[in-house]
């Protein structure tokens, strides 16, 4: 692809911008590691908001979407869309609990919620785990894709030019810390969302309009519906059926078991990671949560249509390429003209450079506050540990790139992830709301997941043909089943947390519910609700409403059957107004100070 001098110039000013926001915070941000990791904890919602929407848009994921929709239609997206139901969970469930925890990272939370040293070797444990082998799977495969997007799109050296964002990235995250990811973040979601629709609009002209798209389309899949319909099934004379990538076992699994069951980076049952990250840094409970409902609003129902519009037609502009996923990249090389080309480079840019900022940012967290500050060097100043902060940072930037090298495919790192956290989702929401669950609970659960996961990957796939999506959804049942039973059973075969820990938790966090009655009562709180009440259980299911109507709505009106659109559209609005209206009514649950100093101990 040949760039002009003004798309080289709008990449450039995207650099220079970029690096200017993001150093701009540099003295706030190393003020302290609240600063450096939490932005002071005063950061408004909408703020908080984007910034998880912003990182949760990577380079890789036009790709991995393009590489969907070519698959298997606009359905072949509920590999993730099931994630809305739990999304949905830490919006109403986890959000304010999050807050009230007061940690700052998800992996603090350990020892405010258990304690000795089970408490100790699973936050220490978790911090390796996460802050480096987890992050740095996930770093790998973001540098991956963009390499694959460079070589494909420009004339130079895909490794230099990737290395140059990688390091603008590090200087500024290195320098501001979550000050600067977080400014950065709402410049690079504005550049590149702005970019993949107007690749959107051209890919459509291309293919000479939405009619003769859906007609295209319709030939390559044998039905419009088969390419077009957001539901993975098929109405015929026969009744309700599932597509043949889709079958009824795998669908099911998405459905009912996935989503609450398997942790994965971005969408953990009950919250946590970067998405917990951002509420810890949000300036009130309030904050917290809607900038986790913006999130889910913005990663499911809004993102995602430019993508799938271009996808699609990557069917019909190339339909003898192999390497499916790249077809997205061919799209913008061939089709946009100066300077969106300028404008969608630094979109490519932006898109890796968000991801890239927070990994490096969540990941040193980690190993900073939980593990060197918590293991090593308890009683030093703030000035060093974010000293500290910032060396890990570097040395977490010099360890993907090993990692890059090794990593042969995307998607391999991706479902074997999601294999490795199966079975695990349900001891992150109970830890929340029954007293029982305990240090070896979580420990178990992690153990067995992973050892099961990694046998069945081998065992199972050799059970189906090549490729059969029943594989995956069972290698997902069998591990689910084990940890299970694994954790419940180390459950009630362990000792529960003593009551100093169980009171000091409850007082701290008020989670409420009926598992936690007899320490509410205890305490002289008597039986309280969980936050929210009855209404949290119906705004969950209004919230997983708005935002399928939503996600469903616009896609309607994209493909021109406005009525239909219009009225989807109409039952997201008043679910969300019911949302709002419960919020303005909720009665607040009275916060006693609570003591925030740095938690651990042996």
């Amino acid at each position: 692809m040949n760039l002009t001098a003004i798309d080289w110039a709008i990449v450039v000013a995207y650099f220079v911008l970029s690096a200017g926001v993001g150093f701009y915070f540099t003295k706030k941000g190393g003020e302290s590691l609240s600063e450096y990791f939490l932005s002071g904890r005063n950061v408004p919602w909408w703020l908080a908001g984007v910034s998880m929407v912003a990182t949760t848009f990577a380079a890789d994921t036009p790709l991995v979407v393009t590489g969907l929709v070519v698959a298997n239609g606009v359905a072949g997206n509920w590999l993730w869309w099931n994630f809305v139901m739990s999304g949905m969970l830490t919006v109403f469930f986890f959000a304010r609990l999050w807050r009230r925890a007061h940690v700052m990272t998800d992996i603090e939370f350990t020892e405010i919620r258990y304690s000795g040293r089970p408490a100790a070797l699973l936050r220490g444990f978790r911090s390796i785990y996460l802050g480096i082998f987890i992050n740095l799977i996930i770093l790998g495969w973001v540098t991956r894709a963009m390499i694959k997007i460079l070589t494909i799109s420009l004339g130079v050296s895909p490794y230099l030019a990737v290395g140059i964002c990688f390091v603008i990235t590090v200087a500024y995250s290195v320098a501001a810390g979550m000050w600067a990811v977080l400014w950065t973040d709402l410049l690079q979601f504005v550049i590149k969302m702005t970019a993949v629709i107007v690749l959107a609009v051209f890919a459509v002209k291309a293919v000479g309009g939405m009619d003769s798209f859906k007609t295209k389309l319709a030939a390559h899949f044998g039905s419009e519906d088969a390419a077009l319909s957001v539901l993975p099934i098929q109405m015929g004379s026969e009744g309700i059926s599932a597509y043949a990538w889709m079958p009824l076992t795998a669908l099911s699994v998405f459905l009912f078991v996935q989503w609450w069951a398997a942790w994965y980076p971005g969408a953990e049952p009950g919250g946590g990671g970067y998405v917990a990250q951002r509420i810890f840094s949000a300036k009130t409970e309030r904050d917290g949560v809607l900038a986790t409902l913006f999130f889910q609003v913005a990663h499911y129902a809004i993102r995602p249509w430019p993508w799938i519009v271009t996808g699609l037609a990557t069917v019909i502009l190339y339909p003898t390429l192999v390497d499916k996923e790249a077809g997205y990249v061919h799209a913008f090389v061939d089709l946009l003209p100066t300077p969106w080309r300028g404008f969608m480079m630094a979109g490519f840019a932006a898109a890796y450079m968000s991801t890239v900022a927070t990994q490096l940012n969540w990941g040193a967290s980690y190993l900073v506050n939980d593990f060197y500050k918590r293991f090593l060097r308890r009683d030093e100043s703030e000035r060093h540990y974010v000293a500290v902060s910032r060396a890990a940072t570097v040395l977490l930037f010099l360890l993907s790139i090993v990692v890059t090298w090794q990593l042969s495919s995307v998607e391999q790192a991706w479902r074997f992830l999601l294999a490795l956290g199966a079975g695990t989702g349900l001891v992150y929401i109970l830890r929340w709301y029954w007293w029982r669950i305990n240090a070896w609970s979580e420990i178990s659960a992690m153990a067995v997941s992973f050892v099961v996961s990694i046998i069945a990957l081998r065992v199972v796939p050799g059970w189906f043909p090549p490729k059969n999506p029943n594989a995956d959804a069972v290698v997902m049942l069998i591990t689910v089943g084990c940890t299970t039973i694994a954790w419940i059973a180390a459950t009630f075969l362990t000792k529960p947390e003593p009551d100093a820990i169980l009171d000091s938790f409850y007082t701290r966090v008020r989670p409420g519910g009926p598992g936690w009655e007899h320490v509410s009562r205890r305490l002289g709180f008597g039986r309280e609700k969980i936050p929210g009440g009855s209404l949290a259980w119906v705004n969950w299911i209004a919230g997983v409403i708005a935002v399928y109507a939503s996600l469903f709505g616009i896609g309607k009106v994209v493909f021109g059957d406005t009525a239909l659109g219009l009225g989807l559209l109409a039952v997201a609005a008043l679910a969300f107004l019911w949302i709002a209206r419960s919020f303005r009514e909720e009665t607040p649950t009275p916060q006693p100070a609570a003591a925030m100093a740095p938690v651990g101990g042996d």
